[in-house]
């Protein structure tokens, strides 16, 4: 299975960058995983409506450009499902089982994700309702996929 986490923004955080790394490498049996990180939008503190509007679409566009075709594109967002651990591993299990290899992860700038990419996403995944920093979900989010694999695995580490 081929995994793709498409996240806007550069981690700066010596330890979130370890803890990606750590996980990055864990995972390497399991599957192929890559990260392709795109450049957020420099944007002043206060902006407009519109504003605002123009800076999650021109983000959009550099995440939809990043998709392969074929990938099966869940959208990590507030309003999402709040799946289980247990859930992911099923949904990765069920798309591998009916040949969608390639999963994409969409992690937003920080105003969120553009109603395109909304829209090309087959799901949309909730870690809970409040709000992540967008560097620190893509360190939980890739050690959820982990997990998932452990548990497809029937492997110790989820308890």
């Amino acid at each position: 299975m081929n995994i793709q986490i498409v996240a806007v923004g550069k981690l700066k955080e010596k330890y979130l960058v370890q803890g990606i790394e750590e996980y990055m490498k864990r995972l390497g049996p399991y599957a192929k995983v890559s990260i392709t990180e795109l450049a957020d939008e420099k944007a002043p503190e206060s902006m407009s409506a519109a504003e605002e509007q123009q800076v999650k679409e021109r983000e959009g566009e550099r995440i939809l450009a990043a998709l392969k075709p074929d990938a099966y594109v869940i959208a990590m967002a507030i309003e999402g499902e709040m799946w289980t651990s247990e859930q992911l591993a099923a949904k990765l299990q069920e798309l591998a089982t009916y040949g969608r290899s390639h999963v994409a992860f969409v992690i937003g700038g920080s105003l969120g994700l553009s109603s395109a990419v909304m829209r090309r996403s087959d799901a949309k995944l909730s870690f809970g309702r409040i709000t992540y920093p967008h560097q620190l979900l893509r360190l939980v989010l890739t050690e959820q996929v982990y997990r998932a694999f452990k548990i497809m695995r029937g492997e110790p580490y989820h308890r």
